[in-house]
């Protein structure tokens, strides 16, 4: 059982219905894994965090890193952030990437639910309790994925079902 699966959270597992893929080393200066999301993550004008990946599996050509809300009240979750294409020789993120453009190595930003291409930090509706905010490096098996076909975080995501060789994941939580 992963662990971001917590009762405490009322989302399914996002990641149950996809294949079960490597994981590699995930980590950040930012985000505790399993802890409250510090400040600076949080509300619509938000900073991206740190992240950090080595040990990527053999093949790697490229990268996807996203953020997922699946205790939003929707039948969908909600987006966060999704990039994609990023080249497998970046190995961290730093803190506030996503406010460069391509993030600064020629990736591709989707606007995610918010409608910004942006990292769009938490911000749960008051009251509804907590929400996990899953952030997903992926590994790619191709060095660009076709960036004029994916549109949105879902499209990115069912690309991504295709061709991804391994995933890790690091999370935190937050409630208003």
């Amino acid at each position: 059982m992963s662990t971001y699966n917590d009762p405490r959270f009322p989302g399914p597992d996002p990641y149950a219905p996809l294949k079960d893929l490597p994981s590699f080393e995930l980590t950040s200066t930012d985000i505790v894994d399993g802890a409250k999301l510090a400040d600076a993550l949080t509300g619509p004008e938000a900073t991206s965090p740190h992240l950090s990946w080595s040990g990527l599996p053999e093949g790697t050509k490229s990268l996807a890193v996203t953020c997922f809300d699946p205790d939003a009240p929707t039948a969908s979750g909600y987006w966060h952030w999704a990039v994609f294409n990023i080249p497998a020789t970046v190995s961290e993120l730093p803190t506030g990437a996503a406010s460069e453009p391509g993030l600064g190595v020629g990736a591709v930003a989707l606007p995610g639910d918010s409608g910004s291409s942006g990292y769009y930090g938490s911000n749960p509706p008051a009251g509804h309790g907590p929400h996990r905010y899953l952030f997903a490096v992926h590994a790619v098996d191709v060095e660009e994925l076709p960036a004029d076909e994916i549109t949105n975080p879902t499209v990115l995501g069912f690309n991504l079902y295709f061709h991804s060789i391994g995933r890790s994941i690091v999370w935190g939580w937050d409630e208003n």
